[in-house]
């Protein structure tokens, strides 16, 4: 019984992965990158589709459903992008933060620190 569970294991392959690599990059590791591309999708399709509702011409719906998606897509990436890279920007100054705090708590200048927060006017 123990060989024949040796065995279906050994037999047992993980399953393949699944990821897209473009120019020797994973696309799924890319932030943003998944969301702008959906929202791009969605809205050239109903872009296109509400384009083609009203003019009824189906190539310059599928014109301006492509233009519409790339456009959805730059803009969303931008964004997306732009505020990532704030909260990235955000975190790495509180690690620093934390890491002095570390090296300052329980010595004379956390307590001078603390005293010039407690006196300061500003902080309330």
């Amino acid at each position: 019984m123990a060989e024949q569970d040796a065995d279906n294991k050994e037999l047992e392959k993980p399953p393949p992965d699944k990821s897209l690599i473009i120019f020797g990059r994973d696309v799924s590791k890319i932030p943003c990158f998944r969301n702008s591309f959906l929202y791009g999708i969605y809205g050239g399709l109903g872009l296109g589709l509400g384009h083609f509702m009203f003019k009824s011409r189906p190539l310059a719906a599928c014109n301006f459903a492509v233009y519409s998606f790339c456009g959805v897509t730059l803009v969303y990436w931008i964004q997306c992008r732009y505020k990532y890279s704030q909260m990235k920007f955000q975190m790495l100054q509180m690690q620093e933060l934390l890491r002095r705090q570390t090296v300052f708590e329980g010595t004379h200048v956390e307590k001078e620190l603390d005293d010039s927060i407690k006196n300061d006017p500003k902080v309330s």
